[in-house]
């Protein structure tokens, strides 16, 4: 039985940090894996990894067809092209632990969508904080965000049992609202406590600028409004979880920026966690 993994890895203006993310994937302990690189910004990656030496035959190039699409548009070239029965995400500035693709395919034989903790890192690949570090554990659609308070693009999942496509549609929030999608199909996931997956936050994303702020406020409205819609079919008890967790989140939002200049280098997560915390003493 095939036990491949596709990753799917858009880049746009990805050449400070592509070799970086490559090199993760190339170090991995589950060989058994093909790398969708594509690219949003008409830059050609596959030269660059040829001149750094890490051309490899299961690295496959893709175009996302124009330039700066975004990577919801990246993400379903590729999906659109899959023959694996397993697909994980990638960003291009994000990296592989060693044992991610192994551990999850192992998670996989029982399960259809396995996430993991994370570790927070800056540009520099400095440790900030983990997140969703613990037990590892099943989590229902109304769990999950209380545990992965961070970003989603940490999954891996079978795409014989669950599968979508990004909604290109929305700014920000798309590696949420794809696991939504998923979560219509099934009706659980399972939570690797150790982290695998170094995420990076860039500046850029620590800013809290009026466009990073409006994008993140809108699409948490959006989700908010299909979950209560019953968009995506979930139970009621699941729907009330990412209710609470995202009027939490969407509270926080314009109360970042004066933290964040109170106190320089607060990550959102330490700024949501909190009130998090206080939530479930309620």
């Amino acid at each position: 039985m095939s036990h491949t993994v596709s990753i799917i890895t858009p880049a746009f203006r990805a050449q400070p940090t592509i070799l970086a993310t490559v090199r993760s994937v190339l170090a991995q302990t589950h060989a058994d894996w093909r790398l969708w690189l594509i690219a949003d910004d008409d830059f050609d990656y596959a030269g660059l990894l040829a001149e750094a030496g890490l051309d490899d035959s299961r690295i496959l190039h893709l175009s996302s067809g124009g330039v700066g699409l975004g990577a919801a548009t990246a993400r379903n070239r590729a999906l659109e092209r899959l023959d694996t029965p397993f697909a994980a995400i990638l960003d291009a500035d994000d990296r592989l632990k060693p044992q991610k693709l192994e551990l999850a395919v192992e998670a996989l034989a029982e399960h259809a969508i396995v996430t993991t903790a994370l570790d927070v890192m800056d540009e520099a690949f400095n440790h900030l904080r983990f997140v969703g570090q613990g037990p590892d554990r099943a989590l229902t659609p109304g769990q999950h965000k209380w545990v992965s308070l961070s970003m989603d693009s940490m999954l891996v999942w079978d795409r014989r049992r669950a599968d979508g496509r990004y909604d290109s549609t929305m700014s920000n929030m798309t590696d949420l609202e794809f696991l939504l999608q998923l979560y219509r199909q099934v009706p659980a996931s399972f939570h690797l406590g150790t982290p695998l997956h170094d995420y990076i936050k860039r500046s850029a994303s620590m800013s809290n600028g009026a466009n990073v702020a409006a994008g993140m406020i809108a699409s948490k409205t959006t989700l908010l409004q299909r979950l209560r819609a019953g968009f995506y079919g979930l139970p009621a008890e699941d729907v009330a979880g990412l209710e609470q967790f995202l009027d939490i989140s969407l509270a926080a939002e314009p109360l970042y920026g004066p933290a964040l200049a109170a106190q320089p280098g607060l990550l959102f997560e330490d700024h949501l966690e909190p009130r998090l915390a206080q939530a479930k003493r309620a």
